[in-house]
């Protein structure tokens, strides 16, 4: 009989790992299928009809519309590169991904992330100009401006994020080839590596505070922008018209930051208080409830989107 491996022996690189889900719950995953399985259909159901609405009614081919369509794309994008394995995972239990597959969701995760941290930034800048400098929106912010904001965004996101996997990608040697989490987190990957980590550990911090903090900035210095256009409106209906317009992104700002910020601190500062099934049910809630959210938020406050929705299921039903 083989002996086990031992606790300091390490591996090549390996052509697969197992990803275990969350640890220490055991069968107790399963139920979490109940949780996470609605987030995603919700994902997939709520972003789909955004995106089908948009397209096929004229009158929402607006930029602010076109920055919701990128939203929507993102979050399908997003939910799609972790719920499916996630919910195989506490469903049917640990499992393996190959190693390229590893990265590549990495990848896309990480990327994805990034890409919507900015266009909640440019939504933020859309409505800056909308509240303060309405007159001349329509000259500040067009299609073709939109287009750049997308390509930007995209390039961006890429350019900061392959880094990721090729930081992985240079170590030949791990300690085990489990890892303890329901995806492919980079820092989860790192903890198994033999080898100095240092270079991963300082570059995911500086892309932390590169991506979310100038983002988050950016956000802030927009609603203050926003904030001084409102308080010098002459009544009030019209402060809180002008407010009004800008409800339905704070709400998603919320959603998807609260979340990280909890997810972001633990990970960071709670290890050795903080149980680790906790994270990384964190992380996973931060990935899955913005994209379940963000299409009921502006399904719900968006008059000409939710408008168009009850057209279509107000007709649909009249054909029965």
């Amino acid at each position: 009989m083989a002996e086990a491996p031992q606790p300091n022996s390490t591996f090549s690189r390996p052509t697969f790992f197992i990803l275990t889900g969350i640890p220490g719950l055991a069968g107790a995953q399963a139920w979490l299928t109940l949780v996470f399985g609605p987030m995603y259909l919700l994902s997939l159901l709520g972003n789909g009809a955004l995106l089908t609405v948009m397209q096929i009614d004229p009158t929402l081919h607006q930029p602010m519309f076109l920055l919701l369509a990128m939203l929507a794309a993102t979050d399908l994008g997003l939910a799609t590169s972790v719920a499916p394995g996630l919910l195989a995972v506490l469903w049917l239990g640990p499992r393996p991904v190959p190693y390229a597959a590893c990265l590549v969701q990495m990848f896309f995760v990480h990327a994805l992330t990034a890409v919507e941290s900015g266009v909640l930034l440019a939504m933020a800048c859309d409505r800056a100009v909308a509240v303060g400098r309405l007159l001349h929106y329509s000259v500040l912010v067009t299609k073709a401006c939109m287009g750049y904001a997308a390509l930007a965004l995209a390039l961006r996101a890429v350019s900061i994020v392959v880094p990721f996997p090729l930081l992985v990608a240079r170590f030949e040697h791990f300690q085990a080839t489990t890892i303890d989490h329901a995806y492919c987190a980079h820092m989860a990957v790192v903890e198994l590596v033999v080898g100095n980590t240092r270079a991963n550990n300082l570059y995911g911090l500086a892309l932390s505070l590169a991506v979310s903090g100038v983002d988050i900035l950016g956000i802030t210095g927009s609603y203050g922008l926003i904030a001084q256009a409102v308080l010098r409106l002459p009544t009030r209906e019209a402060r809180a018209k002008a407010f009004g317009t800008c409800s339905s992104h704070i709400c998603v700002i919320l959603a998807f930051y609260v979340p990280g910020l909890f997810s972001y601190l633990t990970h960071r500062f709670g290890r050795h208080t903080v149980p680790k099934p906790v994270h990384i049910l964190l992380s996973n809630i931060y990935l899955l409830l913005p994209p379940a959210l963000n299409p009921l938020i502006y399904g719900a406050r968006t008059k000409q989107i939710r408008d168009h929705l009850l057209e279509i299921f107000t007709f649909r039903k009249s054909q029965f």
